[in-house]
């Protein structure tokens, strides 16, 4: 099919224009009779609704798909999946109004009570939308914001969430029914009744609306205190000269799973979009025995939404202040050069934000063992350099260890030291945070030829041969 971009808008194909596309295979219903009338209890029925402005066909579908694994992880149950072709997303109801109409008919059929589209929508985009289908209308971005709130663990991690709720709300706050409409007064106000009768809408919504302002700027207030904690702990191991790598990627990519192989953390692993939001950081070592830390941070989403960014600034400043960025992607998904594409955008947000470059990358492409040979050539034309692993399975484990070993930052200072024997815990420090070159015992003690990191090479520098150093 001739591609979009090659298109005007006069010349899209009538066939895509003229009806909503059911995608097939993105309904979750039950098949088990027996657990129906429980799931229709717990879960929102939900139609999900994408416009495809660009790509391939394969791509728009790929993007509802996702979409419907998010409304899956929020608890909802998939009914239908609907992709309209245009040119670009209509600026009053997304799809256009002929299609709304379309799309009621398909609500009423299947007794939906949610539409989830595929893209952020403005207020009023939202407002015409609910006023036309009768139903619950969410986009993308509120959908994402709402799996974070579920997520949410730590202290930090709600404030992180609640914070980038409250500033999506914001400008979408908006009083329902009669009761909390805009009030107007003379001819404009009518039907209202005029002066004396007017409602108390537009005050309602105006303090609504500051105390969501005084919300945001106390949650401010307190992420950046927890963000100075994190970054005091960044510069205490930063002054104990611990090299750090940071694990980023896709959601559900398998970043977890790879913090345990690495370093038995035991840390939560779960089949699901978004499972970790929290930053945690485990020491290991080198196949050469150097320390160094390991932190797991949030997962990457096709279009993350901007408040997320903003208000998981700290989290994502783990990735910016290590010495290392393990970038896993998910080897098993369909599109894994998608994956890439969207992390590499954050990433390059970040360093915009902090005007400066990143940390070197390492891809690593993980879940192998649900790769067949055609895929994982492919990727290794397409990701040269890249390192395939199974954190499942521990293949290719022992490769990346030696790749972080030899990327991370070395010890610099080389040096020729007579530790008598009365020190052996110095000896050992060396073989614990330095390189040893040569060791020799003599009568005297024991002497050294290693590479060593400046404050160690400060503590033996009385035991320097000749009293010179390299």
């Amino acid at each position: 099919m001739t591609d979009l971009a090659e298109l005007s808008a006069g010349e899209l194909e009538l066939s895509d224009r003229a009806a909503l596309r059911r995608v097939a295979g993105l309904s979750t219903e039950l098949s088990d009779i027996t657990e129906v009338e429980y799931r229709q209890l717990r879960l929102e029925r939900v139609i999900l609704v994408g416009v495809w402005t660009e790509g391939s066909a394969a791509q728009s579908e790929a993007s509802l798909a996702e979409l419907a694994r998010l409304a899956e992880t929020a608890g909802s149950e998939v009914l239908e999946g609907l992709v309209q072709r245009r040119d670009r997303p209509d600026p009053a109801t997304y799809i256009g109004s002929g299609k709304v109409q379309e799309l009621s008919g398909v609500v009423a059929a299947t007794g939906a009570d949610t539409v989830i589209c595929d893209g952020e929508l403005s207020p009023s985009q939202l407002r015409q939308l609910e006023a036309k289908l009768k139903v619950k209308v969410i986009d993308r971005t509120a959908l994402i914001l709402d799996i974070f709130a579920q997520h949410a663990r730590s202290r930090a991690g709600k404030a992180q969430v609640e914070l980038a709720q409250l500033q999506y709300f914001l400008p979408r706050l908006r009083g329902w029914g009669d009761a909390l409409s805009r009030q107007a007064g003379g001819r404009a106000g009518g039907g209202n009744g005029g002066v004396g009768l007017r409602g108390p809408g537009e005050t309602k919504l105006e303090t609504d609306r500051r105390r969501i302002r005084h919300k945001i700027s106390k949650l401010r207030k307190e992420i950046t205190a927890m963000g100075t904690v994190q970054k005091t702990m960044r510069s205490q191991r930063r002054a104990n000269l611990v090299p750090s790598v940071a694990i980023a990627g896709y959601t559900n990519a398998g970043k977890s799973s790879l913090l345990n192989a690495l370093t038995g953390a035991g840390v939560l692993v779960e089949d699901a979009l978004f499972a970790t939001l929290d930053a945690t950081t485990r020491r290991t070592t080198t196949p050469e025995g150097n320390v160094y830390t390991l932190t797991d941070t949030v997962g990457f989403v096709r279009h993350l939404p901007h408040q997320l960014v903003e208000a998981f600034r700290s989290t994502l400043d783990e990735v910016a202040d290590s010495d290392l960025i393990v970038h896993v992607v998910d080897g098993a998904d369909p599109n894994p050069e998608w994956q890439v594409e969207a992390v590499r955008e954050v990433l390059s947000e970040i360093a915009d934000r902090r005007n400066e470059p990143l940390p070197t990358e390492l891809v690593v492409v993980n879940k192998t063992d649900a790769m067949d040979e055609l895929s994982l050539t492919r990727l290794r034309h397409l990701l040269p350099g890249a390192v395939f692993v199974s954190a499942h399975s521990g293949v290719g484990i022992p490769e990346l260890r030696e790749r972080l070993g030899e990327l991370l930052p070395h010890p610099e200072i080389e040096i020729d030291v007579l530790v008598p024997y009365a020190r052996g815990e110095l000896v050992a420090r060396v073989h614990r945070e330095g390189e040893v070159l040569t060791e020799r015992h003599t009568e005297q003690g024991t002497e050294l030829s290693a590479k060593v990191k400046p404050d160690l090479a400060g503590v033996l520098e009385s035991f320097i041969v000749n009293g010179t150093s390299a």
